[in-house]
């Protein structure tokens, strides 16, 4: 592991980093955060729950595990499914993203397959989704979303079978979220991920908590979402090479 010299740590020289990552998920990005000289403040765009269902999940996700394909969406997918479930399996895994097959590995998937562009457009072009007309195909994730996995996994003739093993709801913000947004320098950085996220924060914050969040810079995980934050009223976007912490921060770093 390569070693940081002081210098490296103090990189974001005490400015404020906004976290939007979904409530009780943040800690470790905090973290990496604060050794880098940062102040993070913990705006939760999401909350995740399981699935309302949790014997109809664990037993779609067996089910789910017999198919030749498997696609996780998301590390959470990963996380609560092995909640359900071992994810003992023959399939061929993928996931959409390094962070997803990280998490593939700690539950015992060994080798999942992960495309260099990390998001839905790029597993989509990942070899192993190519020919998949008549082939049984699980997505395994959560409701909602932008849907271009499920719709183009069946447009190329799969056996689709999507299993819902959480959900995304809106997060429960309180007046230590807003009184923390009301004095936010400008200088602050928006690490956001999730258009989901970006919407629930603009739904649930009050119009002065919004725009002094608007003022900082939004740090975003694509160009698609770099698009509506620019829509939903920030001014300044930086844009990173995907969703990954250490992307993300690598892209909030200023400039020297």
């Amino acid at each position: 592991m390569q070693r940081q010299s002081p210098r490296d740590k103090q990189d974001l020289h005490g400015r404020t980093v906004v976290i939007t990552r979904p409530a009780g998920t943040a800690s470790a990005l905090a973290r990496r955060v604060r050794a880098l000289g940062g102040v993070p403040l913990l705006l939760p765009g999401l909350a995740l729950r399981g699935a309302a269902d949790a014997a109809a999940a664990r037993a779609g996700l067996r089910a789910a595990l017999t198919a030749e394909l498997i696609v996780f969406t998301s590390p959470a997918a990963v996380r609560y499914a092995a909640a359900l479930s071992p994810l003992q399996t023959a399939a061929t895994v993928l996931a959409v993203g390094q962070g997803t097959a990280r998490a593939l590995r700690r539950h015992g998937i060994a080798a999942p397959l992960a495309p260099r562009r990390q998001d839905s457009e790029g597993l989509l072009e990942h070899p192993a989704l190519h020919a998949l007309r008549g082939r049984r195909v699980a997505l395994i994730g959560a409701p909602g979303g932008r849907g271009v996995l499920r719709e183009q996994l069946a447009a190329r003739g799969a056996q689709l079978h999507e299993l819902h093993v959480y959900r995304r709801v809106p997060p429960r913000l309180d007046r230590r979220h807003v009184d923390a947004l009301l004095p936010l320098p400008a200088s602050s950085q928006v690490l956001l991920s999730s258009a989901e996220a970006l919407h629930n924060l603009q739904q649930l914050l009050p119009p002065a908590a919004w725009t002094r969040l608007c003022a900082a810079t939004a740090v975003v995980s694509s160009e698609r979402l770099a698009v509506a934050a620019r829509a939903a009223g920030f001014q300044r976007i930086a844009t990173a090479a995907s969703a990954l912490s250490a992307d993300l921060l690598a892209a909030a770093m200023p400039a020297h």
